[in-house]
């Protein structure tokens, strides 16, 4: 499987994560999205994969010709693909010559599965003392839950976002993506692996990083925290509008199309009033300050309602741009795809794929002046690169391969 795109990707060794290899055992999104992070600077990323099965990602959502599905191939970016059954002798003892030759090991199976087999992180901390492991799970390492299964969605549950993410006395629904407690976690384990290489910089030695799903979400609550310790207040879903922050919602313009208004301060009230023709609601006792304008929040979204829903929602753009008033349009992906602020940043790459042709995926972030990274592959084929990483790495022969792909070790 090859990938190309019209920009020539920069010599790994430019790339501030090159030298460095990870083990990817994860699976689905958490763990396995720290190691695209990873591997989009320059990190040899080796995804190991069940013999036959694989990753469950590669079925997971729309399915493409090549029998792997347009998730996986976006967001196993950059990998290579091996196959390696860590339940039996041989494959935990190949598994152990890897981790000796690696840096980083990325792993989400339930708590205590690999000190089960034998491949806990202070096993192989006996054969690498460097090694540096991630650890994502439901509800972490520790605590009465520890050994609950679960998944982005119910970490979204138990985080406290579901319950918000509804109108007034609605039914709870998904916040956006599926998966967002996945994606939030393996950013936090980049930063985490990142936090733990730079410690064995300067003593030799590696560590584990442990994270919940619900954690990375529980961690992005804004004040949720702090305002019920402080006073008992529970906050109640309020829709699209924001606690404290008024207006700041979404407003449907006379064509239908929905508008975001963002005003987060004083300041923007005023500029909000005079792009409304109203300049004198600034001034206005009952609206000068956020708190009074809270307190009059249904009163206040009916007047800016009124006013966007009085033309068309381009007309709205244009006159809060004059005004340097901070609002936009709510996009789907078509009007992603149109946007020439998108094509500008570079923020859709267009890949030519071997096995699936043309194939467009989120380019990567963040952008780095000097050493950037950069998607040159989608996710592999199956045990694509058996031969590769195990003759390199390992010296293993052809033999060696048929050998073990017989007894279904890879």
């Amino acid at each position: 499987m090859t990938s190309t795109s019209s920009t020539s990707a920069p010599a790994v060794d430019e790339r501030p994560l090159a030298g460095l290899r990870v083990l990817d055992i994860a699976t689905f999104i958490a763990a396995p999205f720290c190691g695209a992070t990873l591997a989009e600077f320059g990190a040899e990323v080796i995804k190991v994969e069940q013999p036959e099965v694989g990753d469950p990602l590669r079925y997971w959502g729309t399915q493409t010709e090549c029998g792997d599905s347009l998730v996986w191939l976006s967001e196993a970016r950059n990998k290579k693909s091996v196959t390696l059954d860590l339940r039996t002798e041989q494959g935990k003892r190949i598994f152990r010559q890897l981790v000796a030759k690696s840096d980083v090991v990325l792993e989400n199976f339930r708590p205590g599965t690999l000190e089960k087999w034998g491949l806990g992180y202070d096993a192989l901390a006996e054969i690498n003392p460097g090694l540096v492991m991630l650890r994502v799970s439901a509800y972490g390492q520790t605590g009465p839950y520890k050994d609950r299964p679960g998944y982005a969605r119910i970490a979204h549950a138990f985080s406290g976002l579901s319950h918000l993410a509804r109108e007034p006395g609605g039914k709870p629904v998904m916040p956006g993506s599926t998966s967002l407690a996945d994606y939030f976690s393996g950013l936090y384990g980049a930063v985490g692996v990142m936090m733990a290489l730079r410690s064995r910089e300067k003593t030799g030695r590696g560590q584990s990083i442990d994270i919940g799903l619900y954690e990375s979400i529980f961690r992005i609550m804004d004040e949720l925290v702090p305002s019920y310790g402080r006073s008992g207040f529970v906050r109640q879903p309020m829709g699209a509008d924001t606690v404290n922050i008024v207006p700041h919602s979404h407003y449907q313009a006379k064509d239908g199309k929905w508008v975001a208004v963002a005003c987060s301060s004083d300041r923007m009230f005023e500029r909000l009033a005079a792009t409304m023709g109203s300049p004198e609601l600034a001034t206005d006792e009952r609206y000068r300050t956020m708190r009074e304008r809270d307190k009059r929040r249904d009163e206040l979204n009916a007047k800016v309602g009124e006013w966007v829903a009085s033309m068309p929602a381009a007309e709205v753009l244009e006159r809060c741009e004059a005004n340097e008033m901070a609002c936009g349009l709510l996009y789907d992906i078509a009007d992603i795809f149109e946007d020439p602020q998108y094509k500008e940043r570079g923020n859709i790459k267009t890949m030519q794929d071997s096995r699936v042709g043309t194939y467009h995926a989120p380019n990567v972030i963040p952008r780095l002046s000097a050493t950037p990274g950069h998607l040159d592959t989608l996710g592999p084929a199956l045990g694509a690169h058996n031969a590769e990483v195990y003759g390199e790495l390992l010296a293993m022969t052809a033999a060696d391969l048929a050998s073990l792909r017989s007894a279904k070790v890879i």
